[in-house]
């Protein structure tokens, strides 16, 4: 073959690898942005494993005798984390334009109206996250979970319906309201059932039980427990059953928190008070992403998923540190004061901690990227997370062991309806108009 022919040959195989090459770059440029309802539920179901996830770590720790104060201080660090890796992982692909800046980019425009809006999502955020860590200990992580999510979904959901202009299935959107709801009943119902099953174990079990400390006839003995596996709930000879009133109390004298004695009222009202914050936290992110009351200058494009999440992760972490480094020194419902010092040197868990944060923070932005491709109401499905955490309240902890035949079946019916309730919110899934 001459010279000529070489060109020819040379020419003719540019002209096929030229299209395709165009073709994949474009391709690699658009992978990573959710705009299919297809790639939404996928985002919508890593998150709802991520979010029902993160809990059962941070409650392990507690229930080990890590304070909470240290445990959310590390999980604060990997949560900011994560969105520095979405930040320049996502937002940093393809060519920054006038309309489409990327992330470095948009720290410089003047955005400030949907930044605050940001900002004000991952304070309400810290505020729920740092809440629940308490009510875990006093209500339970599956209750806990439960009342959180219906009430983000009440409030949070019907709020980012109308923000995103109506762009879900009416009918189809608050029928799985209404199924998270009847879930949110049957949750409770678990709980009523199952705390009244505690309290005809420690009924059948001798002791005295006196402003919030237990003494029993079988103390002596417990030391020889092995109290960092009481989780595992194993049958071995050190170790206490799951279930049990022996366990219960093994868990009030090891864990951080101490619950026995006090009122549940105080649950109750962090629960409710950490569901309220959570309501709000999408709405404000919605608002910043979308600007549906047209608070940004014109020509000042929006704020992109990733940006967006940034700031809220700044702002989330900034509450998280001042609050908790003011707790170590002046500790709430009677926990030990601490100092950076000794959290510096505990590593007791630090490992559960950090991963908590990175589970966390991947799930937010996980729920974000799915709710700007399908809309914020369906994205909520997340909320199913209870499904998740009760699971993991099952495996780890024991929980609903050795209970009655009526909080099984509570229990499961629970488990189903959200199931349910996952399913009809992900498929009132609409596609925002770009």
């Amino acid at each position: 073959m001459d010279i000529g022919d070489g060109f020819v040959y040379y020419s003719s195989i540019s002209s096929l690898i030229t299209p395709l090459s165009e073709s994949f770059l474009y391709i690699e440029l658009k992978m990573f942005l959710v705009e299919s309802k297809g790639g939404a539920i996928v985002c919508m179901l890593l998150a709802l494993f991520f979010l029902g996830t993160w809990p059962a770590l941070l409650t392990l720790l507690e229930r080990r005798g890590r304070l909470p104060q240290h445990t959310y201080l590390d999980y604060s660090i990997t949560n900011l984390l994560a969105a520095v890796i979405i930040a320049f992982a996502f937002g940093e692909i393809g060519k920054s334009t006038t309309d489409e800046p990327n992330f470095l980019a948009q720290l410089a425009q003047d955005n400030w109206p949907s930044v605050l809006f940001a900002m004000a999502g991952g304070v309400v955020l810290s505020l729920g996250n740092l809440s629940t860590q308490y009510a875990w200990a006093f209500v339970g992580l599956s209750v806990t979970e439960v009342i959180t999510a219906s009430i983000t979904v009440v409030i949070g959901t019907t709020l980012n319906y109308f923000l995103d202009d109506k762009i879900n299935k009416a009918q189809i959107l608050f029928s799985g309201v209404g199924c998270f709801l009847v879930a949110v009943c049957l949750g409770s119902a678990v709980h009523s059932s199952n705390t009244a099953d505690n309290k005809a174990k420690l009924d059948n079990f001798s002791s005295d039980y006196t402003d919030g400390a237990l003494y029993t006839s079988q103390e002596k003995n417990a030391d020889q427990v092995k109290s960092k596996d009481l989780e595992s709930g194993s049958n071995s000879g050190d170790k206490v059953k799951a279930g049990t009133a022996d366990f219960l109390i093994e868990l009030e004298k090891k864990r951080a928190i101490k619950v026995f004695g006090k009122s549940t009222f105080i649950g109750l009202a962090i629960t409710f008070f950490a569901g309220v914050c959570f309501s709000l936290f999408s709405p404000a992110f919605n608002l910043a992403t979308n600007d549906q009351w047209h608070t940004l200058k014109k020509g000042v494009p929006h704020l992109s998923v990733y940006t967006a999440f940034f700031h809220f992760s700044v702002s989330c972490f900034v509450i998280a540190i001042i609050l908790n480094i003011t707790f170590l020194y002046h500790p709430i419902l009677n926990l030990p004061k601490s100092s950076l010092k000794a959290y510096l040197r505990d590593w007791d868990g630090r490992g559960w901690a950090l991963l908590a944060g990175l589970l966390c923070g991947f799930g937010n932005g996980l729920q974000f990227m799915g709710g700007q491709a399908a809309g914020y109401a369906a994205a909520d499905a997340v909320q199913a997370l209870p499904l998740v955490s009760t699971f993991w309240g099952i495996v780890l902890f024991g929980e609903y062991r050795k209970s009655s035949r009526r909080t099984y079946v509570l229990l499961g019916s629970m488990l189903l309806m959200f199931i349910v309730a996952v399913g009809v919110l992900m498929a009132s899934s609409g596609h925002r108009k770009q």
